[in-house]
């Protein structure tokens, strides 16, 4: 059952993904006025995980014409879908509304600010958390409830915001090396499983866990000319969060083609390789990778989509 109402101002979810649809069921969840912004509609959010099911009445709205400033908006689409949701931004940024993006990859206040008006808030957030959505509303949470954002004053909103719910908001001081960090989690991760159409466990062979090793090892040299302070053992620590997770634990990249949606590649490996291409740095790995993505992006945008 959820809480009262919570005080600190009215929310929107954007997306009922498996972020989405995750943190706006435990937001509900912890007595927050929250609204789900999507295409299709859902009734509310049912979430499996840690041996059980509860269900979270968030209400929906799938009409951007009939939505109302809100104090904080909550962008979970995809990185390459930020455009389209443009006319949500538009209807639910007011005067004090921050927009907290919730996206892999890097730059994102820069992806977003072109589709909020002028002055809006803006707070990145770093996403540690493995949820897969199986079907329109339902949710399979498999690990981690863990959002980090740069330090200050909208952190500390934010945080005030969730401080009764089950997801732990961590401001960081350094977020160029936190976003970096996060990013070497997904520059595996995510194509290998996808281009396989494996699950987590195939990082537990040896031969895979050694080209891991040196596709980070390619990246984590682009953090760093990028200004990330990682090295050698964020290339190491990154394997030991792959050998942590449930080896039927997936990706984001691996859902989305799964349910025959795009690609978020160009934010993730494309990001590594325009860096090196800035650098000077090489990175043959990335760049092969980069290919096969494209290759099987084009594939999927040649079909009809999963909603």
């Amino acid at each position: 059952m959820a809480k009262t109402p919570h005080p600190s101002g009215r929310s929107a979810v954007i997306g009922a993904g498996g972020i989405g649809g995750y943190v706006a069921a435990l937001a509900h969840r912890a007595g927050l006025d929250v609204t789900l912004c999507v295409r299709t509609p859902v009734d509310g959010i049912s979430v499996t995980g840690d041996g059980g099911t509860w269900h979270a009445a968030v209400p929906a709205l799938t009409d951007p014409d009939l939505a109302t400033p809100v104090d904080w908006v909550l962008l979970t689409t995809k990185a390459q879908d930020t455009a389209g949701a443009e006319p949500w931004l538009r209807r639910l940024c007011g005067p004090g509304t921050t927009v907290v993006v919730l996206q892999n990859g890097i730059g994102h206040r820069e992806r977003v600010a072109p589709y909020v008006p002028e002055g809006t808030g803006v707070l990145p957030a770093i996403c540690y958390i493995s949820a897969e959505r199986t079907a329109p509303g339902r949710i399979t949470h498999h690990i981690a409830s863990e959002l980090h954002v740069p330090e200050g004053p909208l952190a500390q909103r934010f945080g005030d915001l969730l401080t009764d719910s089950d997801l732990n908001v961590t401001p960081v001081a350094d977020f160029t090396t936190a976003a970096w960090r996060k990013m070497l989690t997904n520059l595996a991760a995510n194509p290998i499983t996808a281009l396989l159409q494996q699950r987590m466990g195939v990082f537990r062979d040896p031969d895979m866990a050694a080209l891991t090793r040196d596709l980070l090892t390619e990246a984590a040299a682009v953090a760093r000319a990028e200004g990330a302070l990682l090295g050698d053992s964020d290339v190491e620590g990154t394997l030991e969060i792959y050998g942590m997770v449930p080896p039927d634990g997936g990706s984001s990249m691996l859902y989305d083609r799964l349910a025959g949606r795009p690609l978020e590649h160009e934010y993730l490996t494309g990001a590594v390789v325009a860096g090196g291409e800035r650098h000077g740095i090489a990175t043959p790995l990335n760049r092969m990778l980069l290919t096969l993505l494209r290759a099987v992006d084009r594939e999927l945008r040649a079909q009809p989509a999963d909603d």
